[in-house]
This record gives structure tokens, C-alpha cells and sequence, in this order.
């Protein structure tokens, strides 16, 4: 396991992690890597990131990526502008330069992965300073060039199956791959599952301040998630592209505040959590900045859930919100080591099912469970997003997303009670419901998996081509 908190948890924009922030950084590390800057760059976007990249913001993403800037430092206002018309063909200019490029959109995928990307570039005399190099968006925001893409596959052929990961890895202290193997840690060693993972983080982050350096980006991750609620929630208006879908958090917050005396229905608190959630999604859906946990897709899920931990819990410290987020990584490593956190490769149980178990995990930590219930409480959650497909309306990260995560930060938390409420055994572990997940996402229809050619993007017969982007 050499994933970290810091790769799980990451600050990105909208309205995607593995169509926007991945794309991003791969424009950018294709131009960090060639001798000399480049006059002009061209660019194939393939697959997924073809089929939705217009509503995704892949193409604005590879732009600004070949301007020079990364997720993290990229004015959100930066031109060209999220959600204005994005021309295939131009001159952009940035951080790293001037450079003119040309994009390309092409549905078929390359073989290795559905969210594939092809760049060549040339230098001011027309030479060629490289051509055809591949990199892949393998989902949060992850980005593999074609080597190392090829070497991820080799090795996992290379390691008999069976075989502890702490046998060939031994760079954390803690080695574990899966949710069995964690379980046997925590007793082993009598520490929680945030302990165990602290301790990794020490170790693969010595050399840049160790835990301190950890727990700070932790400490960044929930201001900025409470800022994307605060913003959210204040924010009126439509959301980009051409659905005309308006922002909902802000009337919503209004009501809740206006009967926030009422308990007559019993259901106040989880009314607040929809509210986080929506109010996070509609920042992403509007390219703002978020937390990618672990998509840009399902980023509402952690915050919201978290929220709800600081305003229906006791004793809510910083301390709190760092132990929920070590939690949930730790479930968050688990499902990417061995499934996919992609729309793109396994549908949205990959990403809302992903996240919706890594919530149910950190909010079960927080009441007090044990690691055996927290396990439990994250396979709860997983096992009921089995077979969720992605289908995003108009290429969008709108219709079916946003709702989707606040029913996703809901059945987190009754995951969680319902676990708390058990021992922590139960017929199906959490192992089971990843690699359930795996082979169902293997099984599914290309159509269901971020293209916009299945389930609700076609039931509603709005076309990728009529969103206004």
C-alpha cells in the first residue's frame, strides 16, 4: 500500500476528478517532461473522456494543464471559463508560457483504460519534441503514463495471488491491501484503523515533516470542505451547461433555518446532511475548488457526513475530523488497491459507492465502534451501491450526481448506527463487496460507465452535443 491520505483526499476543481483534475495534471506533466517548451501541442482525448469530455471539462482541463497550471494553484476564474465555449483550436497562455494547441475528441478507447489521452508536441521550427505519448485518468485524479501504467499491470501479474503485500512492500510500518488484512493489524498491534494509518503516513511522508505534514493537509481538507458549504449554500443562480439546472442549497438552507424548531418529522438532522451535500456537489458542478474524496463525482458524501458529526455529535475538535478522514482513507486505499474509484471503469458504485462506504467507515470511528464495526459499517455501505451505474445527464456532473451523494451521505450514516448496533460479524465482509464490485463494474455495459449512452442520460434524450459548454 503506497496510497496516501494525501492522493485520497486532494484539492482539485470541478466537475470531475478523472474528466477535469486528471486531465489536468497530465497536460501538465506531458509538458514538464519534454527538453524544451513547446509551440504547439496536440492533444486526442479518447473513450470516456471523449464521450463526456465537453460536459466534463476535460478539454478547458488539458488547456490549462498546457498553460502550466495543476489543480491546486489554478484561478477558478481562469480562462477560458468554466462553462463558456471552449474552441478545439487555439493559443493559451500561462505560468509555463504560450503554447498552441489543438484538441481532438475520439470515442473509441484505447485499450488500457476507457480515459485515455494522447499528446505530440512540436517546437517553434516545426520539429517534433515528442509524439504520441499515451497517459490514462485512472480516477480521483490519478494519472499514469503509459510505463507506468504497463508496469502497475506487470507487477500485478508478478505477485501470486494470496501473498501478503507486506511481504514484497515494507516501506509503512502497517502493510495492508485489504480490509482482512487490516482487521488482523488492528488486533494485533490493539490500535484503531485511524492509528494504523497515521503511522503510515509518518512514514511515507518523513521526508516532507512526517505526521505533521500529514495532519496539516488533513486540517486544509476540512477547511476547504467547509468552505464549499459555506459558499454553497450562498450561492443562487443555474448551474453551467445546458440542463438550466438551478441551485437548490441555497433555498433549501433558508427553510431549514426557518423550521429548524420543528421536530414534528423526525428527520431534521438528515435534512441538514442532504443540504451539505448538495451545497458541495453544486460548487463542483460549477467548477469550483473541492476536496476530491475520493472523486470530484462523490465529493459531497465525506463533507457531508462530517458535518453532520460536528453538528448532531459532542465533542467536535479538529481532532475529530482528522481521525473520520484517516478512517475513511484507509477504506478509501482498499477499494482503489483492489476495485477502481472510476465512473469511467466500474460506473458510479466506484465513485458514490466508494465514498459512501469510506463515510460510513469514519462516522462509525467517531461513535465509538470498534474495528471489526467499522469494517462493517463501510461493507454496508459499499454492498448497497452494488451495480450503481454512471449516467450523467448531458455529459454533466448534474442529473442523477448531485442528488445522488446526498442519498449517498444518508445511507453512510444509518451504515454506520446499523453497524454500531451489531459486533462487527457478518456473512459479508468488506473484501467481498470490493471485489463484488470489481467484477460487476468488469460486467457492465460501456454505456453505463460515464459515456452518456445509457440509463438516464438516454432516457431523457439529452445529448452530450446540446449541453452549452
Amino acid at each position: 500500500m503506497t496510497i496516501s491520505v494525501t492522493d485520497i483526499f486532494s484539492i482539485g476543481i470541478g466537475p470531475s476528478s478523472s474528466h477535469t483534475v486528471g486531465p489536468m495534471r497530465a497536460a501538465k506533466q506531458f509538458l514538464d517532461s519534454l527538453e524544451k517548451h513547446p509551440a504547439k501541442v496536440y492533444t486526442e482525448l479518447r473513450g470516456s473522456l471523449s464521450a463526456t469530455g465537453r460536459g466534463h471539462a476535460s478539454d478547458r482541463a488539458v488547456i490549462l494543464g498546457l498553460a502550466g497550471w495543476d489543480p491546486l494553484s489554478v484561478p477558478i476564474d481562469a480562462e477560458p471559463h468554466a462553462g463558456g465555449f471552449i474552441p478545439s483550436e487555439g493559443t493559451i497562455s500561462g505560468p509555463r508560457g504560450t503554447v498552441d494547441y489543438e484538441i481532438v475528441f475520439d470515442n473509441e478507447p484505447l485499450p488500457q483504460h476507457p480515459n485515455g489521452m494522447i499528446f505530440s508536441a512540436w517546437d517553434d521550427s516545426g520539429n517534433l519534441l515528442a509524439e504520441k505519448e499515451e497517459y490514462f485518468s485512472v480516477g480521483g485524479g490519478f494519472i499514469l503514463s503509459r510505463a507506468e501504467l504497463d508496469a502497475e499491470v506487470a507487477e500485478s501479474h508478478e505477485v501470486p495471488a494470496g501473498v501478503a503485500a507486506a511481504q514484497v512492500d515494507d516501506s509503512v510500518p502497517y502493510e495492508f491491501t485489504t480490509g482482512e488484512e487490516l482487521l488482523n493489524l488492528c488486533e494485533a498491534h490493539d490500535k484503531a484503523i485511524w492509528e494504523l494509518v497515521l503511522a503510515n503516513e509518518e512514514a511515507l511522508h518523513r521526508d516532507e515533516g512526517g505526521a505533521e505534514y500529514v495532519l496539516r493537509h488533513l486540517d486544509l481538507v476540512w477547511d476547504i470542505m467547509r468552505e464549499c458549504v459555506t459558499e454553497g449554500i450562498s450561492t443562487k443562480g443555474l448551474l453551467p451547461g445546458g440542463l438550466r439546472v438551478a441551485r437548490r442549497a441555497p433555498k433549501m438552507y433558508a427553510q431549514l433555518l426557518e423550521n429548524q424548531d420543528d421536530t414534528s418529522c423526525g428527520f431534521s438532522a438528515m435534512e441538514w446532511v442532504n443540504l451539505y451535500a448538495l451545497a458541495v456537489n453544486e460548487q463542483n458542478a460549477a467548477g469550483g475548488r473541492v476536496i476530491t474524496a475520493p472523486t470530484n463525482g462523490a465529493c459531497g458524501i465525506i463533507p457531508a457526513v462530517l458535518h453532520y458529526a460536528r453538528d448532531f455529535r459532542a465533542n467536535f475538535t479538529r481532532s475529530t475530523a482528522r481521525r473520520y478522514l484517516l478512517t475513511a482513507g484507509a477504506i478509501g486505499m482498499i477499494i482503489k488497491e483492489n476495485a477502481s474509484i472510476s465512473g469511467a471503469e466500474v460506473g458510479c458504485q466506484g465513485e458514490v459507492g466508494s465514498a459512501s462506504a469510506m463515510a460510513a467507515a469514519g462516522m462509525a470511528e467517531l461513535l465509538g465502534a470498534a474495528p471489526a464495526q467499522v469494517e462493517n459499517a463501510a461493507e454496508i455501505a459499499l454492498e448497497h451501491n452494488l451495480g450503481l451505474t454512471c449516467d450523467p445527464v448531458g455529459g454533466l456532473v448534474q442529473i442523477p450526481c448531485i442528488e445522488r451523494n446526498a442519498i449517498g451521505a444518508v445511507k453512510s450514516i444509518n451504515a454506520a448506527r446499523m453497524a454500531k448496533m451489531g459486533e462487527g460479524t457478518h456473512h459479508v465482509t468488506l473484501d467481498n463487496a470490493v471485489q463484488t464490485m470489481a467484477e460487476t463494474g468488469r460486467d457492465m455495459l460501456s454505456k453505463y460507465k460515464e459515456t452518456s449512452l445509457g440509463g438516464l442520460a438516454k432516457t431523457m434524450g439529452f445529448s452530450v452535443s446540446q449541453v452549452e459548454c
